[in-house]
């Protein structure tokens, strides 16, 4: 436990040393408590932008409501009470991730997985922002791997869907698992964070379901080495900041193939692994401190005795290699062929899992198909 315990210290420290010789900007938790300063203000909540990078608010009006309390703190209490917060989330994920592959870790190999973890690109970009990721991600595999027959299982989700929608993609994920008594209930759970946002927030509700949804640009660039998702890739490889159909059909192939899959997954911690991986790849935007699921994807393989594909899999996700091409300006868009999978490795290393577990899976039905033929 000291060795844990200093390793920890030690992990720590130097994130701190990083963040005081380069500043912790945390744009996004700024933006957080702006929305909070607009509900409270009365203010319309999505016709702001706020810090240097003129960011917008972009999630629902029920997780501006949430975002409230943060008003109340000064600025730099707030960041520290965030950071803070994250890391003790991070040792929660780490703890959840044991549960999903049904084991519970000691608090020793809690600290350490804290303390390699926080190096990790996504973990890393997710405290310097100040994102809320850890504690969505928390909430989703928190619900998915309780107790069969524990009450209100499901809601969970449904609440963290009602914050940033993508974690609605787990409700699909129920229903194709055969759970759908949780999956209403989370669908019940999302239904109701929008009635309570249209109650409190009416003006901005609607204009939020009608509009504001629906403008990709209020997000940021799709084209940028940011984006990890398969538009960014395909908008990099062809130089096309709007790639349009040529995107939008591979991502409904790889959406069918990844939630097919799901649906076959012999075992539940591989169909939760690809369901998290198939929304991050086929979303429009999936920033690369979208990625938290890399934690449990790694305490899988870790679980499983695949050593070589975690240390694949850690090489993947500390290698940041996507901030190491050019990527000032325009640059992202006009990357020669040498550049362009060190510019994508989530999206490339998500594409070639589903590709591999299809493969796989068509095989064992020829096989099958053939026994059945000879027998």
């Amino acid at each position: 436990m000291r060795r844990s315990l200093l390793l920890v210290t030690v992990s720590l420290a130097a994130f701190l040393a990083l963040c005081a010789l380069h500043g912790l900007p945390m744009a996004d938790l700024l933006v957080y408590r702006a929305e909070g300063a607009a509900v409270l203000g009365g203010r319309d909540l999505y016709g702001f932008t706020v810090t240097e990078w003129h960011l917008p608010a972009t999630y629902p009006p029920f997780a501006a409501i949430l975002f409230t309390p943060l008003v109340w703190l000064p600025v730099p209490v707030l960041k520290a009470a965030f950071l803070a917060g994250n890391l003790l989330l991070l040792g929660l994920l780490i703890g959840l991730s044991g549960r999903l592959v049904g084991r519970r870790l000691p608090l020793s190999l809690l600290c350490a997985g804290t303390a390699l973890a926080l190096w990790l690109e996504p973990i890393f970009q997710t405290l310097l922002f100040g994102q809320i990721n850890l504690a969505l991600v928390c909430l989703v595999l928190w619900d998915l791997t309780r107790a069969p027959g524990a009450r209100g299982r499901g809601v969970a989700i449904g609440i963290a869907a009602g914050i940033k929608l993508t974690p609605a993609v787990f409700l699909v994920h129920l229903a194709l698992r055969g759970r759908y008594r949780e999956a209403a209930a989370g669908l019940a759970a999302f239904a109701g964070t929008v009635v309570v946002g249209g109650l409190v927030l009416p003006g901005a509700s609607g204009g939020f379901w009608t509009r504001h949804l629906y403008e990709t640009g209020r997000v940021g660039k799709a084209w940028i080495v940011d984006n990890q998702s398969l538009q960014g890739l395909v908008a990099r490889a062809l130089g096309d900041p709007e790639p349009g159909v040529v995107w939008a059909v591979p991502a409904l192939v790889a959406a069918v193939a990844g939630l097919w899959l799901v649906r076959r997954a012999a075992q539940e911690r591989t169909a939760v692994l690809l369901t998290a991986g198939t929304a991050l790849l086929v979303a429009p935007i999936s920033w690369s401190h979208h990625w938290v699921w890399c934690v449990p994807l790694l305490v899988v393989a870790l679980a499983e005795g695949r050593r070589g594909g975690a240390v694949l899999l850690g090489v993947v996700f500390t290698g940041r290699t996507m901030w190491l091409v050019p990527h000032r300006g325009e640059l992202d868009l006009r990357l020669p062929w040498w550049q362009q999978a060190a510019a994508s490795p989530y999206a490339l290393l998500v594409l070639g899992l589903i590709a591999y577990g299809v493969v796989v899976q068509l095989s064992a039905r020829r096989s099958s198909a053939s026994m059945i033929r000879y027998a």
